[in-house]
């Protein structure tokens, strides 16, 4: 079946998430699509890495090749609507990221316009998924601000630093990224009273580099 494995070699590169739901081929249906990938993965040409995740597989020196990294996967299945940005990682594994915990989380919080409730649990992997629906749609240019206000809402429960050495953290974070308050405020609404709470106790809120 040379046309949907010729496409895949085409459009995607090696060990890149091929995603099922989003696979639409030319002249091609959904069905078929499926057989062939069966198929296909049964004769060792692609492979499968979880229920409706393919990848072309990468020569490496074990056996059973290697694999996708589970944050690609993530990436491509809740965070990337084709080119388009739609969500962003948030929750335990953001506040690891941006150093203000050392703890690694045995799971992956993501908020995704993909979601299709405000909140649920998934197994990718062997991995725990929770997915909640945004705010309010996530775009290109607010994801910084949606990602940064989730943060601050949770700051008290799961930054393992606080006073004057927190409140450096965030200037210099929002600094990076280029966030004011003024860029904060339209969202202030979304979000509980406590978000507002959090930003002045650490003075995020009266940073005159901000303003």
């Amino acid at each position: 079946m040379p046309s949907l494995y010729q496409y895949l070699k085409e459009n995607y590169k090696e060990n890149e998430p091929i995603i099922l739901a989003e696979l639409q081929i030319k002249d091609i249906t959904e069905n078929n699509i499926r057989q062939q990938l069966k198929k296909l993965t049964d004769e060792g040409m692609i492979k499968r890495f979880d229920k409706g995740i393919y990848h072309l597989p990468r020569k490496s020196i074990f056996k059973s090749g290697s694999l996708p990294s589970i944050e690609k996967v993530l990436e491509y299945k809740y965070l990337r609507d084709k080119k388009q940005l739609c969500g962003y990682v948030s929750g335990q594994l953001f506040f690891n990221q941006i150093g203000l915990s050392t703890q690694v989380p045995m799971q992956y919080e993501i908020v995704s316009n993909k979601a299709t409730t405000d909140y649920r649990e998934t197994i990718l992997a062997q991995s725990r998924i929770i997915i909640r629906s945004p705010k309010v749609p996530v775009t290109e240019q607010n994801y910084t601000i949606l990602q940064f206000l989730d943060l601050m809402k949770d700051v008290d429960l799961y930054s393992e630093i606080s006073g004057k050495e927190l409140q450096e953290r965030l200037f210099k974070y929002l600094h990076t990224i280029n966030l004011k308050v003024s860029d904060l405020e339209p969202y202030f609404t979304y979000y509980p009273d406590k978000l507002y709470r959090n930003l002045i106790e650490t003075k995020v809120i009266y940073n005159d580099l901000l303003a």
